[in-house]
């Protein structure tokens, strides 16, 4: 049950159980609110039978002492079954959901939004959150405890019991039934709330562009009628909710008219006493109300499924995994006849072979699309290749575990990415153990020193959001300087130095030169001087290797990077008529 209840609701082991605590104390809080109606019935018994013994008045009143008692324990248990517990839970979902995203490929992010994740992250748990405290223990314990009193009620009177209960299967049906309705307005819902999400999200990330192309007041309608939209759909789905609770409600509400109607017919016949009348329009009227609360509470768990399945999606991806113990013997990276494909279906690489070997730079370069990036990124294991092998000093990658693979690479990515922090501590991101001297000596060989020491905090100087106080320039060698820190034996460099001037761009040529003595160089780029001394050229067209060999030996041959050489050469020369 455990199990079923982990895959039902996207609990953690601890948390499936913690849900079943929370029910049975709720169906204990139920059952102790129905003791005081035995207790006034015995009074009531003994009021019309001529007065209340002085024993029997005392019996009561220890009686009310002990209903009162229990109601406190049983409260005092139900809410920390429930509201303490999911508390905990909700704060392991969300610990659980980034672990699997750390673990799963990065395939996966290419078919979502940033906005979309961190709505299941945040809004979704949060959604939850309220359910397992308030809607599914309540839930079942007002549904076990009706059943129990139910039982009971029969076995006292059963005409009058079927009077009292029939309307109970017949308002969790219609509110049961509406399970399809609900679910398709939840899934529109929250297409419309993603819509507005991500149009919010471009919005901020594009501003620039938009304003440097006076097309804010178009995007800005477009933003508001995804904005209506989500209003437009919340009304729908609460109205779609309220008329099926409410209905159910109406026909709850029968049962009152049932058992006085049924009640004063056998009264009148004499076969039903006024003492038990009395007990079954008392229980009626306490019964009722926390079913109602019932049909909304059920209506609400429908609700939940729209956000358990998001849930799920993530939970259920595939993750990476292999062996942490690495076996390579050298760091020569080897593509064996690699094949790859995109989600998509469009074949990115196909048949891909070649050696990039440990002390040389290995370059590269072919139009754009080519695959050269979908390259570095299956030779890092950063997606899953299709066909073929890769190895790294004869090591099978697919059997490595990524994270104990990525410890031989130093990257530099085209897109940088930078943290709200100090210049010192988004270096020291390659290297969380390195001093401060070994930070900063990094630093110098990027050429970070050369901006940093003209900040008025220097070194300490915050950079705002991903770098936003720095140019593209100064963010590139604060990424190249992370390189430098964690020194791995093999390095991709993936356009490393195309936001940089050719100052600049010298300057860091000539450490890489110190840096990559003896280590793996895997190097992307679209300049063609910047690989003009490299070891080895590969020229990728097409998703195939096109070219191989050294840059002076592919120039004689006259094929593609001969062409690309010249192209080059031609676009350098180009001047403004």
């Amino acid at each position: 049950m455990i199990q079923k209840l982990q895959k039902k609701y996207a609990l953690s082991e601890q948390g499936a159980k913690d849900l079943v605590k929370g029910c049975i104390a709720c169906v204990f809080q139920n059952i102790t609110f129905m003791l005081p109606v035995g207790l006034l019935y015995a009074l009531v018994g003994d009021l019309l039978d001529g007065g209340v013994p002085a024993g029997k008045a005392a019996f009561c009143a220890v009686g009310c002492a002990a209903c009162v008692g229990l109601i406190l324990l049983s409260t005092y248990l139900q809410y920390n079954a429930t509201y303490f517990a999911t508390y905990v839970e909700s704060g392991v979902r969300r610990i659980s959901l980034a672990e699997q995203l750390r673990k799963i490929p990065l395939s996966f992010f290419g078919k979502k939004d940033l906005a979309d994740l961190t709505s299941t992250i945040m809004a979704d748990c949060t959604f939850l959150e309220q359910s397992f405290s308030h809607f599914i223990p309540e839930l079942a314990g007002s549904i076990i405890s009706t059943v129990l009193i139910s039982v009971s009620l029969l076995l006292f009177d059963w005409r009058m019991a079927l009077a009292a209960l029939w309307v109970l299967p017949v308002s969790f049906a219609i509110v049961g039934g509406s399970a399809g309705v609900q679910e398709r307005l939840n899934q529109k819902a929250m297409d419309a709330k993603m819509a507005c999400a991500d149009g919010i999200q471009e919005c901020i990330e594009t501003v620039r562009d938009l304003k440097a192309n006076n097309a804010e007041d178009a995007y800005l309608r477009g933003l508001e009628r995804k904005i209506r939209a989500v209003e437009h759909r919340s009304i729908i789905n609460e109205f779609g909710l309220a008329a099926f609770v409410v209905s159910a409600s109406l026909i709850l509400k029968l049962g009152i008219a049932t058992v006085a109607l049924v009640g004063s017919v056998l009264l009148v016949r004499g076969e039903l006493d006024i003492l038990t009348f009395f007990l079954f329009l008392l229980l009626v009227s306490r019964l009722y109300d926390p079913l109602q609360s019932a049909l909304q509470n059920l209506a609400a768990v429908i609700s939940t499924r729209t956000n358990i399945a998001r849930m799920n999606e993530i939970l259920d991806q595939p993750i990476q995994q292999g062996e942490s113990q690495l076996t390579n013997q050298g760091y020569d990276i080897r593509f064996d006849h690699v094949g790859f494909a995109y989600n998509t279906g469009e074949t990115v690489l196909q048949d891909v072979s070649f050696t990039a070997r440990q002390g040389e730079v290995t370059a590269l370069v072919g139009p754009s699309g080519g695959g050269k990036t979908t390259v570095s990124r299956l030779a890092a294991r950063f997606w899953d290749l299709d066909k073929g092998k890769i190895t790294v000093g004869g090591m099978d990658i697919s059997k490595i575990d990524p994270e104990a693979l990525l410890s031989l690479y130093s990257i530099v990515f085209q897109d940088v990415t930078l943290f709200d922090n100090t210049i010192l501590e988004n270096i020291r991101i390659g290297n969380k153990d390195a001093t401060d001297a070994e930070v900063l000596a990094a630093a110098r060989l990027a050429n970070v020193d050369e901006f940093a020491e003209k900040l008025p905090d220097k070194w300490n100087s915050n950079i705002g959001e991903n770098g936003c106080e720095l140019s593209g320039g100064e963010r590139q060698r604060i990424s190249i300087a992370r390189a430098f820190l964690k020194n791995a034996p093999i390095i991709l460099l993936d356009e490393a130095t195309a936001s940089l001037d050719v100052e600049n761009e010298t300057l860091i040529q000539t450490a890489l030169s110190r840096l990559i003595r003896d280590k793996t160089v895997l190097v992307i780029a679209h300049r063609m001087r910047t690989v003009a001394g490299a070891d080895k050229i590969v020229v990728l067209d097409g998703g195939a290797v096109a070219e191989e060999g050294a840059p002076g030996e592919l120039l004689r041959q006259g094929g593609t990077y001969a062409r690309m050489v010249k192209l080059q050469t031609e676009s350098q020369n180009w001047t403004l008529a």
